[in-house]
């Protein structure tokens, strides 16, 4: 038995002028994964149904685009068919497999899981039509409960430390072999198999194969407020991840991850701020701007002393002091013949020239 080909003509074109009996399946919703297709008989035979289980010879099949069919007898998987279009079924015909855009591994499994014929040609007792949803499955939330364990790695400052993030997004995915899923997850629906009875399971699956994924992303050096811009790092990642149960079990793979937030504690927030300000003073020229700094501030807090211009110079030898002890050469001061008593600010004239104060005798 097998499908013939009867043209690529539109779809919406009227099936029932064309055979006594079809299958059809309506466009599917983003929440329905499998649907059954039943029989639909047109013209003088339209009040006779006949069995849905049964299908005759000559009976016609279609197949819309985002859509893969199945023909199942006694359980067995018997045709295959993922290219939009019209096709005739035939009893006397080889079996037939029309793998469309899901690629040679769908060839593989219908040689694994196909029917082998011991009816002489007759057909089975159940005949029955399944149409999956081949189009990307949106709209799938997760978030860690607990934090996931993240490297952070920067050769650039000699870093590497483990931390713990949080994240949460939503994710697509899509059924890319509709004969693994058939044996492995849905088997014989009455009607529909839906996202909701399979979607508490990927979730857990999925948020478990983020700690691997994510420590593939941390040899990339990437900082936790990176990773949003990685996306295409992170779904190749999930995918190896997830390969043996989702690909090589279900027939399904990740098509996007989008993350809505990316969050680390604040001791881990620290730590990190730290040791990138900790680096900085390792270029010469920030470590010589910083102890410029230091002294002006130290003088400035020096002159507010009720003691005199003379903690001014004690402020000096503290900042100087203590970059001398960190291996930084202390920064050049301009001299001054005195010092404002009033402001602190150094002078050389007879009045100061920040706030006026004539020079003592």
């Amino acid at each position: 038995m097998g499908l013939i080909s009867s043209g690529l003509q539109a779809l919406n074109s009227t099936i029932a002028d064309q055979w006594k009996e079809y299958f059809y399946c309506e466009a599917m919703e983003n929440g329905v994964l499998v649907e059954r297709g039943h029989k639909r008989v047109s013209g003088l035979f339209a009040g006779n149904r006949g069995n849905d289980n049964i299908i005759t010879t000559g009976s016609g099949i279609a197949v819309a685009d985002g859509q893969c069919m199945i023909i199942v007898e006694d359980g067995k998987i018997v045709e295959v068919c993922a290219e939009p279009g019209l096709y005739t079924f035939d009893s006397s015909s080889e079996p037939s497999i029309f793998v469309g855009g899901l690629g040679e591994g769908l060839k593989k499994s219908f040689e694994v899981f196909k029917k082998r014929f011991t009816y002489g040609g007759e057909p089975g007792k159940d005949q029955r039509v399944y149409y999956f949803n081949t189009k990307e499955i949106l709209d799938n939330k997760f978030g860690t409960s607990t934090p996931v364990p993240f490297r952070v790695v920067d050769s650039r400052i000699n870093l590497d430390v483990d931390i713990q993030i949080r994240c949460a997004g939503t994710y697509s995915f899509r059924i890319t072999d509709p004969i693994l899923f058939y044996a492995n997850v849905c088997g014989n629906v009455a009607e529909a198999y839906y996202v909701d009875q399979l979607k508490d399971t990927l979730r857990i699956e999925f948020v478990s194969a983020l700690q691997p994924a994510l420590a593939k992303l941390s040899t990339l050096e990437l900082r936790p407020s990176e990773i949003i811009a990685h996306n295409t790092e992170l779904e190749n990642a999930l995918n190896d991840a997830l390969d043996a149960k989702w690909n090589e079990l279900r027939g399904i793979q990740v098509v996007n991850v989008a993350l809505a937030t990316v969050s680390l504690t604040e001791e881990d927030q620290k730590l990190i701020t730290d040791a990138q300000k900790a680096a900085m003073y390792t270029n010469p020229y920030i470590k010589d701007a910083g102890l410029t700094d230091a002294t002006i501030t130290a003088m400035k807090d020096a002159a507010k002393n009720p003691n005199g211009p003379a903690m001014a110079y004690y402020g000096v030898n503290m900042a100087q002091n203590a970059g001398m002890a960190a291996g930084v050469a202390p920064a050049q001061t301009q001299q001054y013949a005195w010092y404002c008593p009033n402001c602190g600010a150094g002078c050389n004239g007879n009045f100061c020239s920040v706030c006026g104060t004539k020079k003592p005798e």
